[in-house]
């Protein structure tokens, strides 16, 4: 049995006349930049993460750099942020003109240690920026605790923790702005491009939404220099389809995440641990093993695909050479790195396709 990391396809075959329809209401008004789909797609996404308004981008990436500068984070700044995540939490630091400072992970859920967090904080130190990472929160509470007492803006990371919660509250209400990516393979995911910001501050979110459209107020006038950042209208009626189906979809990767830690109970290898209070999602299964790599073979030769996230953490990429840290610098999110594994994993995934897994792994383990 070959068995894909994700497939897209069984989630078409399921939603398919749905998406056609939706996408042939956009050619039919051929209204595809704006107007009516994007409205009603920010409006119920704000509804459905905890937040007064949402934006629509062209990307989570833009999301994130259209954050920092809607909340004055610029050149002189530092942003502190974790080694383990996708280069994009780190590019829309540079980009909105400040600064990158890291701070390592929590040892079992892998998000921002808070127990760190504070020794990290300089003078210069202007933003927190916790990544909800493989589907689970970051531990919020002592968080924001800090970001308050200091006087700092929290800005989270939210691309792969879509419907996650924190002590039963819904991310998007737990900073100051957070940013989504509706990349494909995300729990949420759009056929391109795609991403929001989400906030409950007035002024952030016409701030953003300037900035997403050339600082436009109307057609010929505008009121400052912004980008061509905007949501496409057909990439927003896809997601509003498929924001009917994500809750039930989120249950079932919860239900593939409990089958894969029953059947993977005993082997030697440490499973993803979901904190106390957290909703984690399961964008990604994660597992660690010392043997990663001959695993990851193993399973490839038996027909298994896998990924790796993220296997060089971004404090060691050459793109970042220039701030000094060496190997040693972070050890918790070094771990994640050199050891994680990520496991087939999507709301269709059934319980014998686990099985099959479970088994290539047994025998890649000689267990």
């Amino acid at each position: 049995m070959s068995i894909p990391f994700v497939d897209l396809k069984a989630q078409l075959r399921s939603i398919e006349g749905e998406i056609r329809g939706a996408i042939d209401t956009i050619l039919e008004n051929t209204s595809f930049i704006g107007g009516k789909p994007v409205a009603e797609f920010e409006s119920a996404f704000a509804s459905y993460v905890g937040a007064r308004f949402a934006v629509g981008t062209s990307s989570g990436t833009s999301a994130l750099q259209l954050a920092l500068v809607s909340c004055g984070i610029g050149r002189g700044d530092e942003v502190i942020t974790v080694p383990n995540t996708f280069i994009a939490t780190t590019e829309a630091i540079t980009q909105a003109g400040a600064s990158i400072r890291f701070v390592d992970v929590e040892p079992v859920c892998y998000n921002m240690d808070p127990n760190a967090l504070e020794d990290a904080i300089t003078a210069k130190t202007r933003c927190i920026l916790p990544v909800h990472l493989f589907g689970q929160p970051a531990d919020m509470g002592p968080i924001l605790e800090i970001a308050e007492k200091r006087g700092l803006v929290v800005i989270a990371d939210c691309a792969q923790a879509h419907g996650a919660l924190y002590q039963g509250k819904k991310l998007g209400s737990l900073g100051r702005a957070v940013c989504y990516s509706f990349y494909p393979g995300k729990n949420l995911g759009a056929y391109g491009d795609a991403g929001a910001l989400v906030t409950s501050d007035e002024q952030v979110a016409s701030h953003v939404r300037l900035m997403v459209d050339h600082g436009r107020v109307e057609k010929h006038d505008h009121t400052i220099e912004g980008f061509n950042h905007r949501l496409d209208a057909i990439q927003a009626a896809i997601l509003s389809v498929k924001l009917r189906h994500l809750e039930g979809w989120l249950e079932k990767r919860r239900r593939a995440a409990a089958l894969y830690k029953e059947k993977l109970h005993g082997l030697p290898l440490i499973l993803p641990k979901e904190g106390e209070g957290r909703r984690h999602v399961y964008h990604l299964f994660v597992v660690l093993s010392e043997e990663r790599d001959r695993l990851r073979e193993r399973l490839a030769a038996k027909g298994v695909a896998t990924g790796l996230h993220y296997p060089i953490p971004v404090h060691l990429l050459k793109a970042y050479r220039h701030l000094g840290h060496r190997p040693g610098s972070f050890p918790h999110a070094e771990r994640v790195a050199s050891q994680g594994l990520s496991l087939p994993m999507y709301a269709e995934l059934t319980e014998t396709q686990i099985d099959e897994v479970a088994g290539a792994l047994r025998e890649a383990l000689h267990v």
